[in-house]
């Protein structure tokens, strides 16, 4: 049976982490460029009271900024991709049961939101692309380890002997 080698799993591990990095980065910074549009995205979901509006349209974009530069710099990458599959889950619950209810509403993913004309919903599209997102924080919550990450340059300081490092310091 083919097995992939380390080298192949950290490369494409590298790849997976870079992709969901700019995922949220351009989220992230769309939502935050347009933060009363934000807010009418989130309000047209029509599942938070009037009092959470605003902090959750706050706070949204600030999230995937912080998710998108930890997995840029491969920094507590299973921490990242693990909140990044919570936000997720959210997010395809969220289209959901908007479709579920009948609303016409863009899911304002990345930008925009709000209502649209019936007829207009992307509900199948707009989940499955979560769903691919998805299986990328999966990916890296079972194997965190890529390339060009801190992690990895934390990880191998910890891995060394202490009497080397010991030695480095002299």
């Amino acid at each position: 049976m083919f097995r992939p080698s380390q080298p192949v799993l950290d490369t494409v591990g590298t790849v997976v982490r870079l992709g969901l990095a700019a995922v949220w980065l351009v989220s992230g910074t769309i939502k935050f460029a347009d933060p009363g549009q934000t807010y009418l995205a989130v309000k047209a979901y029509e599942l938070l009271p009037d009092g959470l509006l605003h902090p959750v349209a706050t706070a949204l974009p600030l999230l995937e900024l912080a998710l998108g530069v930890l997995l840029l710099a491969g920094l507590l990458t299973r921490a990242a991709a693990i909140g990044s599959a919570v936000l997720l889950v959210l997010f395809i619950g969220g289209v959901a049961q908007s479709w579920a209810r009948g609303l016409t509403i863009d899911c304002g993913c990345f930008g925009g939101g709000g209502q649209v004309a019936q007829g207009q919903t992307q509900y199948p599209q707009e989940i499955a692309r979560d769903v691919g997102f998805l299986v990328l924080a999966g990916w890296l919550i079972v194997r965190s380890r890529t390339r060009l990450a801190v992690d990895g340059w934390l990880r191998s300081g910890r891995e060394r002997p202490v009497a080397v490092q010991e030695a480095e310091r002299i």
